[in-house]
């Protein structure tokens, strides 16, 4: 029986070439996007899970209060290690102190690359469960050792065994190579994690970090710190429990801010990893959830168009239903006749659908930043594809099964059967909600695609155009300025070339203890803080407002101070040209005292979605980290990097020429955003082009089942333009009222997501009308070749009478 099913419904596709295809296109189109976006789902959830002990690793974190804000921050006191060793030992496995992961120089005699690592306690390899080709995770508690990335060891040592080898980080350190680990996944926290070096080697070449271990210092969060809770507690007990572990150690001075300690699960780390005043608020999940409710919508799109297609053909599969029962088949085997048509067209759906994917997959991959491959050899994979064919071929042949097989044979066969006008209803509720997932769909990409254009047009407070950006990782880069400067500037290639403390992109430092005639003693002045060379503000052409740039002419500069508009709103000064601030207290031996010679516009460093932070700019030639260089805009970039390449390698042989531009890097900071909005446009694209096909589908039967009205009208003087009007209105009426059901239903949750940024930009009536009017034009574009074919047909053929 199911044979004679499936041959039925074979010959039915194969005699009906243009509605199959359009069957068979649709829902595979849609099931490469739900499989698509199966897959991405399935990546994110097992974000992290490569770590083998990955529910019970976390990292410590904390929320400071500060004049009435709670902010919350991955950035812990190096002190609070040994604490939780003494105090709270029995909870927790393992424990491992963390600098920030940063690109260094990794040297082996002349060969020099630049990698991405990290210096981490000796508890680290056992922590993230490292896959060990060579060696064991216990090589980091000797202090001068080092574990490489597979591909890491390749690039320095080739073929070679990198066992036992001395190899160089920054120029600073010689290491023995312990280890080597296989290269972590692409979906985990580390995937750029290439070497770690032992986290008392940082200690003991950076007298600053000893000092804030050793001398207990509370208020200087500058480190990272993992942890894997013991195997008898859970995660929540042990972050209640080291919640005042700060708290109860830091002085009367750093009481008010009201550090509170707690473990943020590895679980959480990619998709809860947003926080608001103290509270989780999400994070990737709002995508993940987002993305999940497309790619149900999508394949119901595709769904949709089978039920319509399959309904509007009624009239012409009344017979055959009407003959099957006159004969003696009974309701359910017509049922499971049309079922068999459905599995059928999903089946080949499916094939088309994995054809899809292995062509859109690179795409895709390249838009979402993943590494995703077709999982072929995964059971699993096969066993949710099954699944999803039988929900898609029962979601897909439910309504159709049902109300063809329901016709009365008397009726049919007597030709006294007629659809009737009801009959319509469903299928125009369908493409009502066909179109109101597409347009809501238009409508959220243009706003994602808004908000990043509002957010990149904001003003920078700088110039990045042509600036070039070097971090100094080598010793070597120290007391080579003025020569640089010299050559590049009598070579043509730079107009002007300073130094300082963090990137154009980015703060490195925040400090408090800031003090000023009139300052509100409650309030906690926290400022970024910027060492810089006199040249800075020439090489990145901030903007003044007051006062006057850092000049060589004045000596007294060494104690001048450039702040920022937002520095003098947040200390509530009229004038602040030649106010005094005081940094540490009056008794410390230490504490200087600065004087305001000028005001700057904001400069945008940090998240261009968040308000600037108050921030303070130092002249100072020591603490410097970065070079920045502007570019002759009247040469090549190519040509004079060529020679800033040629100049760094002669006068810094030991260090790698690396660098980066203002520009990109800024723009780096949209990466999330523009994939969404890709994701979201590619996605809004393939809606409508589902739609589409169904509504070329039902314009043709509609057109075919009005062929003797459109010869009537014809003959007695319709033109092809009333005709035209007549077969396009109803669909344009549905479109309508798609919008009118689209437009709350997108306002409602693109304002839930805009409310996320502070720097956004505004729904727009006209964003809803422009979008409703692209529908109704893709729609009136799709049903026109059926329209004005029908129009144009002639009225004797469509007349006659067989």
């Amino acid at each position: 029986m199911l044979r004679n099913y499936l041959k039925v419904a074979f010959r039915n596709l194969v005699r009906h070439k243009g509605y199959s295809s359009i069957n068979i296109g649709g829902l595979a189109v849609g099931m490469a996007v739900a499989m698509l976006i199966g897959l991405w789902i399935y990546d994110e959830l097992s974000y992290n899970t490569y770590h083998q002990h990955y529910d019970r690793i976390a990292q410590v974190m904390q929320h400071q209060t500060s004049n009435g804000h709670v902010g919350t921050q991955q950035a812990i006191p190096a002190p609070l290690e040994t604490e939780l060793r003494k105090k709270y030992g029995t909870n927790f496995k393992r424990l491992a102190m963390a600098t920030w992961q940063s690109d260094r120089i990794l040297s082996f005699g002349d060969k020099k690359v630049m990698r991405s690592g990290n210096y981490m306690g000796a508890d680290m390899p056992e922590i993230l469960s490292l896959t060990m080709l060579k060696g064991s995770r216990d090589g980091l508690k000797e202090t001068n050792t080092v574990l490489l990335s597979a591909s890491t060891a390749k690039s320095l040592f080739g073929t070679a065994d990198p066992m036992g080898k001395t190899i160089n980080i920054d120029g600073k350190a010689d290491v023995r190579v312990t280890g080597v680990y296989e290269d972590l996944p692409f979906n985990t926290e580390f995937r750029d994690l290439t070497f770690i070096a032992p986290w008392e080697l940082f200690v003991s070449t950076q007298p600053w970090v000893k000092r804030s271990r050793d001398e207990n210092q509370w208020g200087n969060n500058s480190f990272q710190l993992f942890v894997q809770i013991a195997d008898n507690v859970d995660m929540e007990t042990v972050s209640s429990r080291i919640k005042d572990s700060k708290w109860n150690n830091v002085d009367a001075e750093d009481k008010k801010y009201k550090a509170e300690m707690f473990l943020q699960p590895m679980s959480d780390w990619r998709l809860y990893s947003s926080w608001e005043e103290g509270a989780k608020t999400g994070g990737y999940i709002q995508y993940v959830r987002l993305f999940a409710i497309v790619g149900v919508f999508v394949l119901l799109l595709a769904c949709i168009n089978f039920m319509n297609l399959s309904t509007a053909r009624s009239e012409k599969r009344a017979k055959e239903v009407g003959i099957r029962k006159a004969v003696g088949s009974i309701r359910s085997q017509i049922v499971n006749q049309f079922f068999s048509e459905s599995f059928l067209v999903v089946f080949f759906a499916f094939v088309g659908a994995i054809l899809l994917i292995l062509v859109l997959l690179p795409w895709f991959n390249d838009v979402a930043d993943k590494r995703i491959t077709f999982p072929w050899t995964k059971a699993p994979f096969w066993l949710t594809s099954l699944c999803f064919i039988l929900i898609t071929g029962l979601l897909a042949g439910s309504y159709p099964a049902l109300y063809l097989s329901s016709f009365q044979p008397v009726k049919v066969l007597k030709g006294t059967f007629k659809v009737g006008s009801w009959a319509a209803v469903p299928r125009k509720v369908l493409v009502v909600v066909q179109f109101t997932v597409s347009i809501t769909l238009i409508i959220g990409t243009v706003i994602v695609y808004r908000q990043i254009q509002h957010t990149k047009n904001r003003p920078l407070g700088y110039d990045g155009n042509g600036v070039v950006m070097m971090q100094m990782l080598s010793p070597a880069f120290y007391g080579k300025y003025e020569v640089l400067k010299t050559e590049l500037t009598n070579a043509g290639v730079i107009q002007e070339m300073a130094e300082s403390s963090s990137p154009m992109t980015g703060v490195w430092s925040n400090n408090s203890g800031f003090s000023w005639q009139g300052k509100d003693p409650s309030l906690d002045a926290d400022f970024s803080t910027i060492w810089v060379t006199h040249d800075f503000g020439k090489t990145v052409g901030w903007q003044f407002k007051e006062g006057r740039d850092f000049s060589r002419k004045f000596s007294t500069d060494s104690s001048g101070l450039i702040i920022n508009e937002a520095a003098v709103k947040f200390m509530g000064i009229k004038n602040p040209l030649g106010t005094v601030i005081q940094w540490g207290a009056k008794e410390d031996p230490r504490t200087e005292y600065f004087t305001i010679i000028g005001v700057i516009k904001d400069v945008l460093a940090e998240s261009p979605y968040e308000p600037v932070k108050q921030a303070f700019y130092f002249l100072d030639y020591e603490n410097v980290n970065w070079i920045m260089l502007k570019l002759n805009p009247n040469r090549s970039v190519s040509e004079s990097m060529a020679v800033v390449e040629a100049t760094f390698k002669k006068h810094i042989p030991s260090a790698p020429f690396d660098y980066k531009f203002a520009d990109e890097e800024f723009g780096k900071k949209f990466a999330s955003e523009e994939r969404i909005g890709k994701l979201a446009g590619g996605f809004a694209v393939l809606a409508i082009l589902i739609s589409c096909l169904g509504l070329f589908g039902l314009a043709s039967f509609t057109a075919e089942q009005r062929t003797k009205e459109i010869g009537v009208r014809k003959v007695l003087g319709a033109s092809v333009l009333n005709l035209w009007g007549l077969l396009s209105k109803d669909f344009v009426v549905l479109v309508i009222i798609s919008c009118l059901i689209a437009s709350p239903i997108a306002y409602y949750y693109l304002s839930d997501w805009l409310a996320d940024y502070e720097y956004r930009t505004d729904l727009s009536w006209w964003i809803f009308v422009a979008s409703g009017l692209g529908a109704m034009l893709i729609t009136l574009l799709t049903v026109s070749y059926q329209s004005v074919k029908a129009a144009l047909m002639n009225p004797i053929k469509s007349l006659r009478s067989e």
